[in-house]
């Protein structure tokens, strides 16, 4: 007998467990997709439409409601001679800037006609942006532009003045950009410039956390496919459920919960996935969801947790917020991003709080310094540095971050000259 067998008694088809997976429907999401159906309607009948926002926090179903709708979309506009509609979508993870999202748009627009991509630099961003308009107006009739993740740019919002005002400043003629921005921080509008609010006019659609309930929903049709018949305890998808709603609410959460309670009765070959095997799955999901956490922060959130292991490297934790922040602003001085508000700042210290990678500590000196909070990590520094070191922007910093927690001396790592 080899190593490696074929599974023939828990998983039937493993793919509806899978993050790539697209339902043939959407649950537990009505009002918001009804939502989103209206603002997409102008461009079946032929008017302007608005940009479109999508907020919720990872798992809410933004991204697979986007998918869905814009297949309707392409479809149904099909059938209309006078209806021209392209898509193009493209993922801001790890684009921190205006002019990086331009260059990936116009790579992405390029890649479908076969023509060669531009580099991501040597370019004004005005020349970008220039290119950029050529594309779409070659096009001409409706592009909807997906923004996923849209958040990650930070202040460098010109893209979103850009776009929306391209037809009305004489940039295109052909063609009306739709903007779709897809982001998970609620807060992303506030901190967007005032010329570039007004110019939006977008319509919003908040998708809010799951309950019990509806991850049940979610979760049944897919453990349907899933596993071979009579595998699944009773009690394993409510259980699923019941943990995800409990902590984000993340559909994404449940299902990824799900899918490691059936390897693990798989490892013990065993024909039945159990409530031990789900208790089991969350206590290793629980690991690995706090590095995952950490890598989907924003670059202002991964700025923000450089400069609290900074302060984890030299041992001088639990650290004020207003010194946290003045390490901060020099991180993205180092880093050439520009840096947000204290009050930003203390939002990102809030979010990773919740997702339990820091500590905080309220402070009352009474009328001598007042209330305050301070932080510190709540996660090992070598976890913090090795998702730091995984980022590209954060490769050097996190390298002088190490050195100096190695031997804690900041004159001879360098690390006070930023």
């Amino acid at each position: 007998m080899g190593m490696f067998q074929r599974d023939r008694q828990v998983f039937a088809d493993a793919e509806p467990l899978d993050d790539s997976y697209e339902p043939e429907d959407i649950r537990e999401r009505d009002k918001e997709l009804e939502k989103y159906q209206r603002a997409l309607q102008p461009i079946i009948d032929n008017r302007p439409t608005s940009n479109i926002f999508l907020y919720g926090k990872t798992g809410t179903g933004k991204t697979v409601a986007t998918k869905f709708m814009l297949s309707h979309l392409e479809q149904d506009a099909a059938e209309y001679d006078d209806v021209m509609l392209s898509t193009v979508w493209v993922s801001c993870e790890n684009l921190s800037s205006s002019y990086q999202v331009a260059v990936a748009l116009v790579n992405e627009l390029r890649g479908g006609q076969n023509k060669d991509r531009i580099s991501t630099t040597g370019y004004s961003q005005q020349r970008v942006f220039d290119i950029l308009y050529e594309e779409l107006d070659a096009l001409g009739g409706t592009v909807v532009i997906v923004l996923d993740e849209i958040d990650n740019i930070g202040h460098s919002d010109d893209i979103l003045y850009g776009l929306p005002r391209a037809r009305s400043n004489g940039y295109v003629d052909n063609v009306r950009p739709v903007i779709v921005g897809i982001s998970n921080d609620f807060q992303f509008r506030d901190n967007l410039s005032p010329k570039v609010k007004d110019t939006l006019a977008e319509k919003e659609i908040l998708f809010p956390p799951y309950d019990a309930n509806q991850l049940r929903s979610i979760l049944n049709p897919r453990a349907e496919k899933a596993f071979y018949n009579d595998v699944l305890s009773e009690d394993a998808v409510p259980l699923c459920a019941a943990f995800a709603a409990q902590d984000t609410g993340s559909a994404r959460q449940a299902i990824r919960l799900l899918r490691e309670a059936g390897e693990l009765a798989q490892a013990a070959d065993s024909d039945t996935v159990t409530e031990d095997h789900v208790r089991d799955a969350q206590d290793e999901l629980e690991k690995n969801q706090l590095y995952e956490g950490m890598q989907e922060l924003t670059t202002q959130g991964h700025a923000v947790l450089c400069a609290l292991a900074y302060y984890q490297a030299l041992d001088n934790v639990p650290v004020r917020s207003r010194n946290l922040y003045e390490r901060y602003v020099k991180i993205c001085d180092r880093l050439d991003t520009d840096s947000v508000s204290e009050r930003r700042v203390r939002d990102h210290l809030s979010d990773m709080n919740m997702l339990g990678l820091i500590s905080v500590y309220e402070r009352n000196e009474g009328l001598s310094a007042g209330r305050y909070h301070e932080y510190e990590l709540d996660v090992p520094l070598q976890a913090v540095l090795e998702v730091l070191l995984s980022t590209t922007r954060f490769e050097e910093l996190a390298n002088i971050i190490e050195s100096t927690a190695d031997d804690n001396n900041l004159l001879q790592s360098g690390l006070s000259d930023y």
